[in-house]
């Protein structure tokens, strides 16, 4: 599990990995509004609850810059309803976050580049075990 300090360097090589968008200005990725340092503390919380999940098989990264169920047979029935609403609760702030960084920008139009860009770099960042989707949709174990 990450801990604290860990978990805010991910977060920043995340955020500083953001390339110049093709034929775009480069994105601010240092921006910081009220609802992006939000998102990214509410984001931060929850990854110590998903974190075991990640590294069970149950949930993995998506080619879209989400997460999802990858196999609910890695959980006890009894978790299945909380890991869904994990899921499902940081879906909405990832594609919240995808938002608010191309609209603090200027520029909603990059909001597609800017989730397509997270999304490499999700998996890039996965650890050992963890599984995404390679872009034609099957699941891979990295």
């Amino acid at each position: 599990m990450l801990n604290p300090l860990s978990l805010s360097r991910f977060f920043l090589l995340m955020l500083l990995s953001l390339v110049p968008l093709a034929g775009y200005t480069q994105a601010n990725i240092e921006i910081d509004t009220p609802a992006i340092a939000s998102l990214k503390q509410r984001m931060q919380q929850r990854h110590n609850q998903l974190e075991p999940y990640y590294s069970r098989g149950a949930i993995g990264l998506t080619r879209d810059g989400m997460i999802a169920m990858r196999d609910a047979n890695e959980l006890p029935l009894s978790a299945r309803q909380t890991v869904n609403a994990l899921i499902a609760a940081e879906n909405q702030d990832r594609n919240a976050l995808y938002r608010e960084i191309a609209r603090a920008n200027g520029h909603p139009e990059w909001e597609t580049d800017i989730r397509s860009t997270f999304a490499q770099r999700w998996i890039e960042l996965a650890r050992p075990g963890w599984w995404y989707q390679s872009p034609s949709g099957a699941w891979v174990r990295k």
